[in-house]
């Protein structure tokens, strides 16, 4: 049984304000953000492959990539849809293709390059024990309901809540049915396969992440990105 990377690099930046480039090439250290996020995939043992569904116009630039920084697990870059479910449905088509249905498939977001590899290896552990994993972290902030109106209907439990993060993990066959189904259901609008797979009735069991995996979406982000991996670097420079 093999376990496989889904990486999800179809988006185009709108909200980090980058005219002309995707924000997966933004660049740190010369090093552009997908690029850190592929080399967790590339570099943890228990991953046998990749799978990444990419912008279509800039996937030969991608490739260009994957062979400048020698990354030798991608087995296809397909091309992204119109929706992210789209682009995630058209990677597990070609991760079926290369290992079967019943492979582990860890989807994950191209922008979020701060997975660690305890992350990874719990998820595939998790699936192999409850048939799906999905990344958490802690809450750390209150959470409230609001209605139209602006007004606060409700203050959540803080410790019954989590924020739902990446990897989100499946056997490749239960989910890639579960996209056949909201195909054919004409059901588009799912925001992440956590949603898709709780919709379609499988049970869904979390694991905790660390609480930096986040998804470089906004300037802001980027910046903390940029702090936490200088943080890192310091730390074994130094030997913190």
């Amino acid at each position: 049984m093999k376990n496989v990377g889904i990486i999800f690099a179809g988006g185009i930046g709108r909200r980090m304000n980058s005219k002309a480039l995707p924000k997966q090439f933004l660049k740190l250290h010369e090093k552009e953000i997908i690029i850190y996020t592929l080399e967790h995939f590339e570099n943890h043992a228990e991953i046998d492959g990749i799978v990444i569904a990419c912008v279509e116009e800039w996937i030969p630039f991608l490739e260009r990539l994957i062979k400048r920084y020698d990354i030798h697990k991608v087995a296809a870059v397909v091309p992204g849809g119109k929706t992210g479910q789209e682009s995630i449905y058209n990677a597990l088509c070609a991760a079926k293709i290369n290992y079967g249905e019943d492979a582990v498939v860890l989807v994950h977001d191209g922008v979020r390059p701060l997975i660690d590899s305890k992350t990874i290896t719990d998820s595939i552990k998790c699936v192999h024990e409850n048939g799906s994993a999905i990344t958490i972290a802690p809450a750390n902030e209150t959470i409230v309901s609001v209605d139209r109106d602006s007004k606060i209907t409700n203050i959540v439990d803080r410790n019954s809540c989590a924020v739902a993060r990446a990897p989100q993990s499946f056997y490749l066959g239960e989910l890639l049915n579960a996209h056949k189904r909201a195909i054919s259901e004409k059901q588009d609008a799912f925001i992440d396969s956590a949603s898709l797979m709780r919709y379609y009735g499988h049970s869904l069991t979390s694991i905790v992440g660390p609480v930096e995996n986040i998804k470089i979406t906004t300037p802001m982000d980027f910046y903390t990105f940029r702090a936490l991996s200088e943080a890192k670097e310091s730390a074994q420079l130094f030997g913190v």
